[in-house]
């Protein structure tokens, strides 16, 4: 059965109702044989990388970039799951009070230099999220999630 890793960082309500948007779309009714297994960005480890088959990533963006802990995931999987990861798919959503830039530009170099491909667009945010920017978080896990049922 395919795995679909969501790797969050959700300290705040707004960035908790995008992960749960997301969660909620990648579990939906219609997505069948597909397991989501969600880790906060401080305990997922290479293994969890490995272990799946795509990847759905959440951020805030604080103070320019992702979150520190965001970057931590990303510094501890990084030489680990280098060659053995490469083309599997991901999406991430990010959350910022005015900007979103850096967090984006960090996101894309990193997983550009891993060989992800982008199989979803992004969700970015900022401000208090709206209907829909809450209905594209859930869009982005149904997607990502129904490319891996086959």
């Amino acid at each position: 059965m395919p795995t679909l890793l969501i790797v969050h960082h959700t300290p705040s309500p707004n960035c908790q109702a995008m992960f749960e948007a997301a969660v909620s779309g990648a579990t939906a009714p219609e997505i069948e044989n597909v397991q989501v297994v969600r880790r906060a960005a401080l305990s997922a480890t290479a293994s969890d990388v490995l272990a799946a088959d795509g990847y759905l990533l959440g951020t805030p963006a604080n103070l320019g970039y992702m979150s520190g802990a965001l970057k931590h995931f990303f510094d501890q999987i990084y030489y680990p799951c280098l060659d053995e990861t490469r083309g599997r798919p991901f999406g991430y959503y990010v959350h910022g009070g005015n900007d979103v830039t850096g967090a984006v530009r960090g996101i894309e170099s990193i997983t550009t230099g891993l060989g992800w491909r982008r199989a979803a667009e992004a969700v970015k945010v900022t401000g208090e999220p709206g209907k829909a920017d809450v209905e594209a978080c859930w869009e982005l896990g149904a997607t990502l999630a129904a490319q891996m049922m086959g």
